[in-house]
This record gives structure tokens, sequence and C-alpha cells, in this order.
């Protein structure tokens, strides 16, 4: 059997069981224990064996657990209430005020979690029935909601950032510094397009009534800023130690953990039942993500041992079209795939692929690392299958539709792409802080 028909046979095998339903982790590692053995027999199934460990015993998947364990922890103790109503106090007397502050606690939940599901079911339960009674436009509260909860996948410490890192042999700390810029630069531009929209139309966002305003004073406002200084401290903690070079980003996860838990302790939330609950809802989450690698690593080997590899680079690199156009093009399949992948898996099965072919072509492989995770981003509120978009409708209160949720999405799908098109025409926004970090 040659190259290209050994890897059609193996996608179209991959895509068939796939679209049965069945688990991302049993198909990638079913069709590869089953490739191997038809191509090169029962002693290839050794492969399984070697990638399992190699897995297993890399000191950097450490921070993995590390950093959920942090996001559950926090999610229990009681910080994101007392964020929301800070935000409520700051933004809520203006015109788009509570979707405004949405975006602030996601952006700030993000920088303190690097976990999507946390920001989105939190703002759908506290966030989107206020938004909702205050007679919010519901498509404005719902995508609100779904973009600043993705902004978890690409502000550190993301525990995407940390895959992808392992996965293409990358800095984690450069990863984690550099995706601030564009992280900040997309809160940015939620921000924006909420306050422009709701300037011109302020049926959108309604300020609440003039005698309600006056009721809210300064002191009020500076008081609940003591709300923020655990989570400023949280970041610091995180953040700081690897941008000054005084922690690995494994050892940072270790202190964010602890940070976490001493929260737990101020807002006297740390109970038996808060730790056991977060440790089997870790356990769960990291074994998800460790299958996943395990599967998708020895789909990875089979497919460049029979040549993928190398005849997708051969096929990417042999067009006679511009770098840039192909770069796109790998952006634009990368979001296609997105629609119907997670992002680890889009990362454990890509990277290995067009890492080789970014570099032939001459990019920096830290920025286009960074544009692989705001795709990523898109894609996870990317319709039919984006991953934030289920998460909200769990939580949603009676009468919101998943075709609500789809057409809320779309002008903050733009926003993306507007943001993706600033980091390729600006690429500093992403690479001035890895260049002025100590390591």
């Amino acid at each position: 059997m040659n190259t290209e028909v050994g890897v059609f046979v193996l996608l179209a095998t991959f895509a068939f069981f796939l679209f049965t339903g069945l688990p991302l982790s049993f198909v990638l590692g079913g069709v590869a224990i089953c490739f191997s053995f038809f191509f090169w027999g029962s002693d290839s199934l050794l492969l399984v064996v070697i990638q399992t460990w190699d897995t297993m015993t890399n000191y950097y998947f450490v921070a993995i657990p590390l950093y959920i364990f942090m996001a559950n922890i926090l999610q229990r103790s009681g910080v994101i209430e007392d964020l929301f109503n800070a935000m409520q106090v700051w933004f809520g007397p203006v015109r788009g005020g509570l979707a405004i502050g949405v975006i602030v606690i996601c952006t700030i939940m993000a920088a303190m979690t690097g976990i999507v599901g946390a920001a989105v079911a939190s703002m759908g339960i506290l966030a989107l029935p206020e938004m909702l009674n205050r007679k919010y436009d519901k498509k404005l509260a719902l995508g609100t909601i779904c973009a600043g909860g993705t902004l978890g996948i690409l502000i550190p410490p993301s525990v995407v950032t940390v895959v992808y890192a392992v996965t293409a042999s990358l800095s984690i700390g450069k990863l984690f510094i550099g995706a601030i810029g564009p992280g900040l630069l997309l809160s940015g531009l939620y921000i924006l397009y909420i306050t422009i929209r709701c300037w011109i139309d302020p049926n959108l966002g309604p300020a609440p009534p003039q005698e309600e305003r006056a009721r809210i004073t300064w002191g009020d406002r500076i008081k609940v800023l003591r709300s923020t200084a655990l989570p400023t401290l949280l970041v610091f903690m995180v953040l700081g130690t690897i941008y000054f070079g005084i922690a690995t980003p494994t050892e940072a996860a270790a202190v964010g953990s602890l940070g976490a838990l001493f929260s737990a302790i101020v807002y006297r939330r740390l109970t038996r039942n808060l730790l056991i609950q977060s440790t089997y809802s870790t356990a769960a989450v990291t074994c998800m993500i460790l299958w996943i690698t395990i599967g998708a690593r020895c789909f990875i080997s089979v497919f460049t041992a029979i040549g993928g590899g190398d005849l997708v680079t051969h096929f990417m690199t042999g067009m006679e079209l511009n770098r840039w156009v192909i770069l796109i093009l790998i952006l634009v399949l990368l979001t296609a795939l997105g629609c119907f992948l997670d992002e680890i898996g889009i990362i454990l099965l890509c990277v290995p692929i067009f890492m080789p072919i970014i570099q032939r072509l001459g990019f920096d492989p830290i920025w286009f690392g960074l544009l692989f995770l705001v795709n990523a981003q898109t894609a996870y509120i990317s319709p039919p299958f984006g991953y934030t978009l289920f998460y909200l409708k769990g939580v949603a209160p009676e009468g919101v539709t998943m075709g609500d949720i789809y057409r809320s999405v779309i002008p903050f799908i733009i926003l993306q792409f507007v943001g993706i098109a600033l980091c390729m025409i600006f690429p500093n926004i992403m690479l001035y802080l890895p260049s002025l970090m100590k390591e």
C-alpha cells in the first residue's frame, strides 16, 4: 500500500469512528493500534507502552492537575461571587455595564484559573439572569458570556497552553507571557463592541433608573475593591513568578494551588467536602486530558510512520503560494476542525504535522503557537459544536434555546477574526513581553 492510500484510509477510518460518537481518546488509540498491527504486526504494539510511559513521566504535565485543582478550589471558594458583586457596583450604572463587567470578570477568572467551563458556568448562573432581568438584549447577554468565558483558553495560566507547549517542545513560560497581549486585546475588543452597540442603541443594555444609580456612592465603590485584592495577588503569584524567572510554570502552578487554598480559608469555605469534590473533579479532567494525549501520540506515531507527516509537509510547501496564504489556509483548516473536535485533540493531532511546515516557512514558532491558541479560542465558540455553547446552554434559564446561543456568538466570532488579523499584522502584540522575560 503506497503512502497516499495508507494516509487516506487511516484518516477516513478515524473520521468514521469519530462521527459515531465514540470518545476521542478511544478513537485515536483504537485506530492507531489496529493500523499498527495491520502494517507491522504484533511487535508494533510496544508503541502503546512507549507512548503511555513517555506521557506519564513527562515532568511538564504535572502543571495540568495543579492548575485544574486551583480552578476547582477558586470556583467553590466564593471569590467569583464577590468579583461579580464588585463589577455590578462599578459597571452596573452605565449602559451595557453588566455586560462589560462580565468581560472584566471573565478576564480576571481566566488569569486565575485557565479553565473555560468555570467562567461560563459561573456567569451563566450569576450574570445571565441579572442581565435578562435588567432587560438586556438576549443575544448580547449570551454572546458576552460565551466570548468572555473562552478567554480561559488563551490568558495564562491556561491548561491548553501547557498541552500545546509540551506537544510543540516550546517554552511554557514564553507562551504564557506572550498570551497576555492577545488575551487583553480580545477582551478590549469585546468591551469596545459592547460599549459602541449600547451607545448606539441604549435598549440593548439599558442603564438602571437614576434613583438606583444615585444610591451607589464612591465609598461603596472603594469598599468593594477589597474583593479584588486576593484575585490580584493570586495572578501575580502565578504569572509574576514566571515572568521574573522566580519559578517555572510547573512550580508556579503549585504556588497558585496554595494561593487558591488560602483564598478558600479567607472566605471560610475550606471544608473537607470542598477538598474532596475539587480532588475528584481534578482527577476526572486530568485523566481525560492524559488519555487523549496517549491516544493522539499513538495515532500521530502511526501517521508519521506511514509517511503522512512528510506527505502533508511536501504538499503544503510545494504549492506555489505565498507563505502567508499557506498560513491562512492552515488557520482556516484549524477553525473548521474546531467545529467538531475539542482544542486538546486538535493540538495533539495537528501540531506535530504543522510545526515542521511553519518552521520551513520561516515563521516564529512562539508567534504561530499563540496564533494557534487564539484560533482555538475562536473554535470554542463556533457553531455547531463549540464547547462553550453547550456549557452555557446547560446553565441558561428556561426559554434560552441553542438557536439563541448560536446567533449570539456571530458578532464575537467576527471580533475574533479581527483579533487574529491584528496579531498577524502586529506580531509584537504577542512577542514583546516574551522578549523581555527572564528565564
